[in-house]
């Protein structure tokens, strides 16, 4: 194997150190879910999901995609599932689109509003896949949207309030996983 060959497949390995703290990530959505569904719709997954972005960008896909398979371990591989394969990686693609170096008056408000714009639309973007797998037209979706509206709007709500934590915990982290580069 030429040399730019080896270099560029070492490259795109992950390093140790995040083969360890993705699934700890991924894990620490999961377990965020499990202590507060006690609230109906109101987590943190949306926040966590946004940070993750921002920090690792494309390598966020990593521990999100854990926090899915860790769900559907758990809660069993079944219909209501389905639609976490595409939900959370639409909020990952809408904080990619935005800019990386935003200032921090701006993304104080945008993350948690972007944040909040997912939880309002979760319903309608879990909508298509209900609707596929119980045949339900168009009619019958729309309806099914309809009736979740209140529960997305307690859904944006909480969103929000846990956005509102997305820019210090974005810091910390990206402080945290540069700290771990310097010392190895």
């Amino acid at each position: 194997m030429s040399e730019p060959n080896k270099m560029r497949r070492k490259s795109a390995a992950l390093p140790i150190r995040e083969l360890v703290i993705f699934p700890m990530l991924g894990t620490l959505m999961f377990c965020s879910k499990i202590i507060m569904e006690v609230l109906p719709n109101i987590h943190m997954l949306g926040m966590l999901t946004m940070t993750y972005t921002i920090v690792y960008r494309k390598r966020a896909l990593i521990p999100i995609y854990i926090y899915v398979f860790l769900n559907g371990l758990f809660a069993g591989f079944n219909v209501w599932w389905v639609p976490y394969l595409y939900i959370w990686t639409i909020l990952w693609g809408m904080t990619m689109l935005l800019p990386r170096r935003m200032p921090k008056r701006i993304a104080c408000i945008v993350y948690p509003v972007l944040c909040a714009v997912h939880g309002v639309l979760f319903g309608v973007l879990y909508a298509p896949a209900q609707a596929l797998m119980y045949g339900l037209d168009f009619r019958q979706m729309l309806a099914w949207i309809a009736i979740g509206i209140p529960f997305d709007i307690l859904h944006s709500v909480g969103n929000l309030a846990a956005g509102l934590l997305i820019l210090p915990m974005s810091e910390l982290l990206a402080y945290l996983a540069k700290a771990s580069t310097r010392r190895t």
